[in-house]
């Protein structure tokens, strides 16, 4: 009786040593092969954008050695891609990049998943919103704009490449809220998804509210104003220089759209490592340095624990605006 219990006690130890030696052997060997990284949008467009100057960089610089293609998966404002990675579950390979609308298309309802079904790996940049008119436009300051909604909600129409309650209308939503302007459901809110810029010009819409980016041609060619951009402080160089901040302009907000890499639902804690510890390092690079430059991208590297924190605060910011809108989505608690 007593060799038995000697023998299965021996074989529980056995199996005890060769399953953690295995996934010891999995973090030493790690990685080992092609890695997959996904844009949930178009090429192009933000995610493509930056998720493919990471893989650049970080394969130039020689920090991540293997393979780093990306696949597009948009649809959904970003919910497409979303739901994939629930399918990659505790994948140390797959990797996505996301930025606010992660947060807004389960708030909305459109997706009962939310950043919680990921891995926050780290954030890399911060990018801003500008609030652009016509050159014709009777509003020459954010103030103006501010002030004629405060008498009449409706007499601004405003509009925005994304959908109603995603991004371009939250970020003027946050400004309206904190100028005091009072009933912000009831301001227009036009969703152009392509052609923003030919709509405003077409005077369709009052304000345009969109990227720091998308203004900078006409605002050089003087076909546009822009009014103000929600950024902590003004560009440090090219036309947007010139521009106001919101707080400059008496506002007290900024809105952040910040960009960051996430991994899979349940991924190991050495693959969180590598690539927070990569990505860190690929943020400390002249190589980065200049493409943000380039790009107008205030670069900003939060840890996984940080990242973790921002999300959950953004979250709650988010919730509370359209809240007051009234968006009753069937977002997951």
């Amino acid at each position: 009786m007593r060799k038995v219990t000697k023998r299965v006690l021996m074989l529980a130890l056995a199996v005890v040593v060769l399953l953690c030696g295995t996934n010891t052997l999995w973090a030493a060997e790690y990685p080992s092969k092609p890695f997959e990284f996904i844009a949930p949008g178009g090429a192009g467009g933000g995610w493509d954008t930056t998720i493919r100057l990471t893989a650049k960089v970080l394969e130039n610089q020689g920090i991540v050695t293997q393979p780093m293609p990306v696949t597009n998966k948009p649809g959904g404002g970003g919910a497409v891609a979303l739901a994939y990675l629930q399918k990659k579950k505790g994948n140390p390979y797959t990797f996505i990049i996301y930025s606010p609308p992660l947060l807004l298309i389960n708030l909305t309802g459109q997706t009962p998943l939310s950043f919680k079904d990921t891995t926050p790996i780290a954030m890399l940049i911060n990018d801003y919103g500008a609030f652009a008119v016509p050159k014709s436009s009777p509003y020459k300051s954010i103030q103006d704009v501010m002030s004629a909604l405060k008498k009449d909600p409706k007499s601004v129409k405003v509009g925005g490449a994304s959908s109603a309650g995603s991004m371009d209308h939250i970020q003027f939503l946050q400004a309206a809220k904190a100028a005091g302007v009072q009933n912000l459901k009831e301001i227009p809110y036009i969703s152009l998804q392509e052609g923003s810029m030919a709509a405003l010009l077409g005077n369709h819409v009052d304000l345009l509210s969109t990227g720091m980016a998308e203004t900078v041609g006409l605002l050089e060619s003087g076909d546009i104003r822009v009014l103000a951009i929600t950024g902590p402080q003004r560009a440090k160089e090219g036309p947007l220089a010139q521009i106001p901040t919101l707080k400059e302009a008496g506002i007290n907000t900024v809105f952040v759209n910040w960009r960051g890499i996430f991994g899979t639902p349940d991924m190991p804690d050495y693959a969180v490592k590598y690539m927070a510890n990569a990505l860190q390092k690929m943020c400390d690079t002249g190589e980065w340095d200049g493409i943000c430059a380039q790009n107008g991208w205030a670069k900003t590297y939060l840890g996984p624990e940080e990242f973790k924190t921002f999300l959950e605060e953004a979250n709650g910011e988010y919730k509370e605006l359209l809240d007051l809108i009234g968006f009753k989505g069937t977002a997951k608690k």
